[in-house]
């Protein structure tokens, strides 16, 4: 006679599939699932410093054309060229984590956990990114994929 579920001792359930490997498969979906995502907003911040540039490049073009060249639409043109290279930047430090992360390198999690800070202000992308970082890499099984110890001994256990 089989038994049923009721009446399989838990330490018995473990011989077919361990918990703790189900964790650190989906854990290593979520970590496939942030590189694409940090790759994503890499692409989005060239984009934005590239079109910033372009927009500085006209203006100070169009400045020039004119013979008009005041100190507050230097500072404009200014202005934007220092904005996009604060994207392109971002744009660089997202490039560079995604591809620590798919190393599993200490570096590449280190520095996504960094950017998580000034991502939360770019609503909504910017944001919902910084959380999935956050929750993503400071989740005791992704430290586990980065040879970390757990912040709980006690979910060491599982």
């Amino acid at each position: 006679k089989q038994k049923t579920a009721y009446e399989i001792p838990k330490r018995d359930w473990s011989s077919d599939v361990c918990s703790s490997d189900l964790a650190s498969s989906a854990m290593r979906l979520h970590l496939d699932a942030l590189i694409l995502l940090h790759r994503v907003w890499a692409g989005f911040g060239a984009l934005a410093a590239a079109s910033l540039l372009i927009v500085a490049g006209g203006a100070g073009a169009a400045l020039v054309e004119q013979g008009v060249s005041t100190p507050p639409s230097r500072g404009a043109i200014w202005i934007l060229t220092i904005c996009a290279a604060g994207f392109a930047a971002g744009a660089a430090g997202a490039l560079w984590s995604a591809r620590g992360l798919r190393r599993r390198e200490q570096s590449g999690r280190v520095l996504a956990l960094f950017l998580a800070a000034p991502n939360m202000i770019l609503v909504p992308f910017g944001t919902a990114l910084a959380v999935y970082t956050l929750w993503v890499l400071l989740n005791d099984d992704a430290r586990s994929e980065f040879g970390r110890p757990p912040r709980n001994p006690l979910t060491a256990t599982r």
